[in-house]
C-alpha cells in the first residue's frame, strides 16, 4: 500500500510535530502553514494574522503500520477541540484546530471521529467541538528552525494541553 499524507493544525506545531512524531507507523512530519490565503507566508506574518494561515504539521505515514483513524484520535487528544482560535496561553486564528483531508475516505473518516467525539460527553463542560474540517490545500513548510523543534533541543513537547 503506498504512502500517505495527513494534515492537522492543534495549536503550536512545536509539540504537536513532536506527538505524532513519535507515533508508531509515521515516517516523516513537518512543520507549516495551512489554511490561508497568500503564497509562501513566513512566521511572523502568520503569527500577526496577515495571511489566515493555521500552524500545522503535515504527517507521512504507512497505513498498513497506523491508520488514519489512529491519526485522528492522537488529533484530538494533542489538544483542546473546543477552544476557539487558541490552545491554552497561545492565542490566535494561528492556532485554530483544523482538520486538512486529502480525499473522500479521509473527509468520511474526520466528520464521523468529529461526531463520535462530540457524542461521547468526554469534551471539558460539554463545549461544542469547533474543529474545522476542510480540504487540504497549499501546504508551506515552516522555516528549518521550526522542524523537529524539541528533537533538536532535547526536550519534550511543552505547548501541549
Amino acid at each position: 500500500m503506498a504512502l500517505q499524507q495527513a494534515t492537522f493544525a492543534a495549536g503550536c506545531f512545536w509539540g504537536v510535530e513532536e506527538i505524532f512524531r513519535r507515533e508508531p507507523g509515521v515516517l516523516h512530519t513537518a512543520t507549516g502553514y495551512a489554511g490561508g490565503h497568500t503564497v509562501r507566508p513566513w512566521y511572523d506574518e502568520v503569527c500577526d494574522g496577515r495571511t489566515g494561515h493555521a500552524e500545522a504539521v503535515q504527517v507521512l505515514y504507512d497505513p498498513a503500520l497506523v491508520t488514519y483513524e489512529r491519526l485522528l484520535a492522537v488529533f484530538w487528544s494533542c489538544h483542546d477541540p473546543t477552544q476557539l482560535n487558541r490552545q491554552g496561553p497561545d492565542v490566535g486564528t494561528q492556532y485554530r484546530s483544523m482538520i486538512f483531508v486529502h480525499d473522500d475516505a479521509q473527509k468520511a473518516a474526520a466528520v464521523a471521529s468529529k461526531a463520535a467525539l462530540e457524542a461521547s460527553g468526554h469534551l471539558r463542560r460539554r463545549r461544542p467541538v469547533v474543529t474545522e474540517i476542510v480540504a487540504a490545500g497549499p501546504f508551506w513548510r515552516a522555516e528549518d528552525h521550526h522542524q523537529q523543534y524539541y528533537a533538536k533541543r532535547g526536550t519534550g513537547p511543552t505547548c501541549r494541553i
